[in-house]
C-alpha cells in the first residue's frame, strides 16, 4: 500500500472521482492523497494577444473548480500549479517523494501513437509506480 499518492486531475474530464476512488483503494490509513491540477499557460505567441487579467481569471477559475471537485473529501489535498502537464506531474512527484501516481486515460487514438498522451508520458518517465485508470 502507498503512503503518498498523486492524482493528476484534468478538470474537464469526468474521471476525477474514479481516479480518487482508485487512490483511496491503494492507500493505507493516514495516507496522503494529493489532487493535482496543472494549469497550462498560453503558448508564447498566444500570450502576446491576451491580457494578463484574462490569464489570471482562467487560473482562478481552475483553482475554484479543483476546490469544488474535492470539497468534502477527507484526506485529499488540492494543489494547482502552472506548467507543462506531463513534465510538471513528474517533477511534482519527484519533488514531493510521491509513492504512486493514479492517472486517468482515454482510449488512445492515432495521434497518441505519434505524440503520446499525458498518461503515457507519465508512465514512461515517472520515478514511482503509476496506476492508469481507463474508464470503459
Amino acid at each position: 500500500m502507498y503512503k503518498k499518492v498523486l492524482v493528476p486531475m484534468a478538470l474537464d474530464h469526468g474521471l476525477s472521482q474514479h481516479t480518487l476512488d482508485v487512490a483511496r483503494a491503494l492507500t493505507e490509513n493516514e495516507a496522503e492523497i494529493i489532487a493535482l491540477h496543472v494549469y497550462e499557460m498560453p503558448h508564447g505567441s498566444v500570450s502576446a494577444f491576451l491580457d494578463k487579467s484574462v490569464v489570471a481569471e482562467g487560473f482562478d477559475r481552475a483553482r475554484l473548480t479543483l476546490l469544488k471537485k474535492v470539497e468534502g473529501l477527507s484526506g485529499v489535498k488540492p494543489v494547482i500549479v502552472k506548467g507543462h502537464t506531463a513534465r510538471t506531474i513528474i517533477d511534482y512527484a519527484v519533488d514531493n517523494e510521491v509513492d504512486c501516481i493514479v492517472i486517468g486515460s482515454h482510449k488512445p487514438g492515432l495521434s497518441d501513437y505519434f505524440l503520446g498522451s499525458t498518461a503515457s508520458r507519465v508512465v514512461r518517465h515517472a520515478p514511482c509506480a503509476v496506476h492508469v485508470h481507463r474508464r470503459q
